[in-house]
């Protein structure tokens, strides 16, 4: 079982009473049905500071393996996710957002906008992942089989990796 974290990266959602968030209830609902469990989620506005904090508060807890962030990616002036997570990643995980972007740009060339990261801080797996809930669950489901065995490798698991 791989306990998630979510960070949702908005400042229109963060505010309140602003439009509701549809990323939470569709990744929690994505990961729910294939065996995960969602532990915490929070919308915090785009901006580093608030993004990091949540991303570490998570990650010291000891409560989770994973952190998904949602939102952030793209190229507007207040798109900083992959900035505000980039320094705080021990080890970069580049096949991860590599096989996200190119599993979503066969629907849409806009995947090549995308700046999301991946990597690992200590035993937790930590995936930048669009703000759009359709776009966020599909770059997660391209990659998401693989992330028990990433978490496993990462709390030392010596097996040997077997190929499937």
């Amino acid at each position: 079982m791989v306990r998630v974290g979510i960070v949702v990266a908005s400042d229109t959602r963060s505010a309140g009473g602003g439009k509701e968030d549809g990323c939470i209830p569709a990744l929690c609902a994505f990961l729910e049905d294939n065996g995960y469990t969602v532990v915490h989620s929070v919308i915090v506005r785009d901006e580093i500071a608030p993004l990091r904090e949540e991303i570490m508060r998570m990650v010291s807890s000891g409560a989770v393996d994973m952190v998904l962030t949602s939102g952030g990616t793209g190229v507007s002036p207040r798109d900083v996710t992959p900035e505000a997570t980039k320094p705080l990643l021990e080890r970069d995980l580049p096949g991860i957002p590599e096989a996200m972007r190119a599993a979503s740009s066969k629907k849409t060339i806009n995947a090549v906008v995308s700046r999301g990261l991946a990597g690992m801080i200590g035993p937790v797996l930590v995936i930048n992942l669009p703000g759009a809930p359709k776009a966020a669950v599909e770059n997660l489901e391209a990659v998401h089989r693989a992330i028990p065995h990433i978490i496993k490798k990462a709390k030392g698991d010596p097996a040997e990796c077997a190929q499937r």
